[in-house]
């Protein structure tokens, strides 16, 4: 982070300050707390951050920001609401950067496309991304804020579960590029309906300067319904997908068990020099793409990566090797064997969308006779989508010909029963992951590949630990 004085964050903030420091780091968590950091003191659902102040002081701030009277040893900001004083400063340290900030959100795929857009970008700067989950109120201001000197360009993940969270977000980042990776069905719960996401997730345009892009994906019925002409101010629309005319597509994809390839091609060509090559009509820019994971959903994150590469001027040879180096985010899809047995962990977040797209990959991965295993858990917040997603799920299982399902929680019990209606022979369902595991262990043997998935709150690394632990 930049040096910045206290009299100038209060002046970014709109509060006062009793004295004068200079802070080179913001946190909100006391534990957090450097020499020369701001601690800013935030009430929570469950703490209030002025309850912290003295032990932040004592561990070593050197100024502390409150929205209410509080005495201190160090210079103290006072605010109105040090909530959004957070953001306010955010928003006003992003505008020392005249740099490309890419804005992302989407129903699914978001932390995978990020880390793509980033490897992308860093082929010709030096790229800051989020961190983590660090994609709501709280941590896009901590992403901006986390921005050096040296950043030449930012990707930053937006998520929300309500109505005009992400417009908070978007004014704060002020985006010059806005990538939507899809319409789903998650969080559902809160927003009514498919088209109740879709405007949710549009309010990301609220931030983006007039003039700038908006990539889409134009295989979703729901994106593919969204025109320049549906609003008041100008920005330019750009699309990718593998079954529309778009104008960044991926052509001859090979699935195979441990990388995708296919043939990239970009309308208008990115470069001269490659236009008309291998099979690409002359209007066109192509280019080989190898990604060191498989599936069809990782095809279409790796689109949105290239058609902010293309919007940003990166050549398609230094755009292929970034992909070619993508490595996946956290426990999203990691692919381990461990004792000959492939273990696919994807137990960040669930909703149909995902594991109809987890589906796809342990069908891939079982092509030549290895064994297709998986580990459903429940998903949340679909509301009264619950029993009808849930089912849904069975049926992509189904059709992935899995040769084993086993399913944990009350909701799972839907995707258990509609898999078993689709033919799936052998599904067993637990109330217990402990038990879970103790069944599934004996089952497993060398070729055999087992996908786990489930939302955050079921913790299904659980049982991920003890396979692993009786593999090793």
């Amino acid at each position: 982070m930049k040096t910045l004085t206290t009299e100038k964050i209060a002046q970014y903030c709109g509060g006062t300050t009793t004295g004068h420091a200079d802070i080179t780091s913001v946190v909100i968590d006391n534990r957090q707390v450097t020499p020369g950091a701001l601690f800013i003191a935030i009430r929570g659902e469950r703490l209030d951050g002025h309850q912290f102040v003295q032990a932040a002081i004592d561990a070593g701030a050197a100024a502390v920001m409150v929205h209410q009277d509080t005495e201190a040893s160090v210079p103290v900001i006072r605010v109105e609401d040090t909530e959004k004083a957070f953001l306010d400063l955010a928003r006003s340290y992003r505008q020392t950067f005249d740099i490309p900030v890419v804005a992302l959100t989407g129903s699914v795929g978001k932390t995978t496309t990020k880390e793509m857009i980033w490897c992308v970008l860093n082929a010709k700067y030096n790229a800051h991304k989020t961190q983590g989950n660090l994609n709501n109120s709280i941590g896009v201001p901590k992403v901006l804020l986390g921005l050096e000197p040296e950043h030449t360009a930012a990707v930053v993940e937006m998520g929300m579960n309500h109505k005009g969270e992400i417009s908070v977000l978007t004014r704060t980042a002020l985006p010059n590029m806005a990538v939507i990776t899809n319409i789903g069905v998650s969080h559902i719960e809160n927003l009514g309906s498919r088209e109740g996401i879709l405007a949710a997730k549009l309010e990301i345009l609220e931030g983006l300067k007039e003039g700038s892009t908006l990539i889409l994906n134009a295989d979703n019925d729901m994106l593919s319904t969204v025109k320049e002409s549906d609003f008041n101010y100008k920005f330019k629309i750009r699309t990718f997908g593998i079954t529309t005319n778009a104008d960044v597509t991926a052509k001859d994809i090979v699935y195979k068990e441990a990388s995708t390839e296919f043939l990239a091609s970009v309308k208008p060509s990115l470069q001269s020099g490659l236009d008309g090559a291998d099979g690409c009509e002359s209007t066109e820019c192509c280019f080989r793409v190898v990604l060191p994971t498989t599936g069809e959903h990782n095809v279409y994150d790796a689109l949105a990566a290239i058609s902010v590469g293309a919007e940003q001027g990166i050549e398609p040879e230094l755009i292929a090797k970034a992909l070619k180096n993508y490595v996946p985010a956290g426990m999203r899809e990691k692919v381990e064997v461990i004792g000959g047995v492939t273990l696919v962990e994807d137990c960040y977040n669930a909703s149909p969308d995902s594991v109809r797209a987890l589906s796809n990959t342990l069908r891939i991965k079982g092509e030549g006779g290895h064994r297709k295993i998986a580990v459903i858990a429940d998903m949340l917040e679909l509301g009264s989508y619950s029993e009808e997603g849930h089912r849904n799920c069975g049926k992509y299982l189904a059709e992935a010909e899995v040769d084993m399902l086993l399913t944990y929680g009350e909701l799972a019990k839907y995707v258990a029963d509609e898999a078993k209606k689709c033919g799936v022979l052998r599904v067993f369902e637990f109330d217990s992951k402990e038990e879970l595991a103790k069944h599934l262990i004996p089952m497993l043997k060398e070729g055999d590949v087992v996908a786990f998935k489930g939302s955050r709150g079921m913790a299904l690394e659980d049982v991920i630990d003890l396979v692993k632990g009786e593999l090793s």
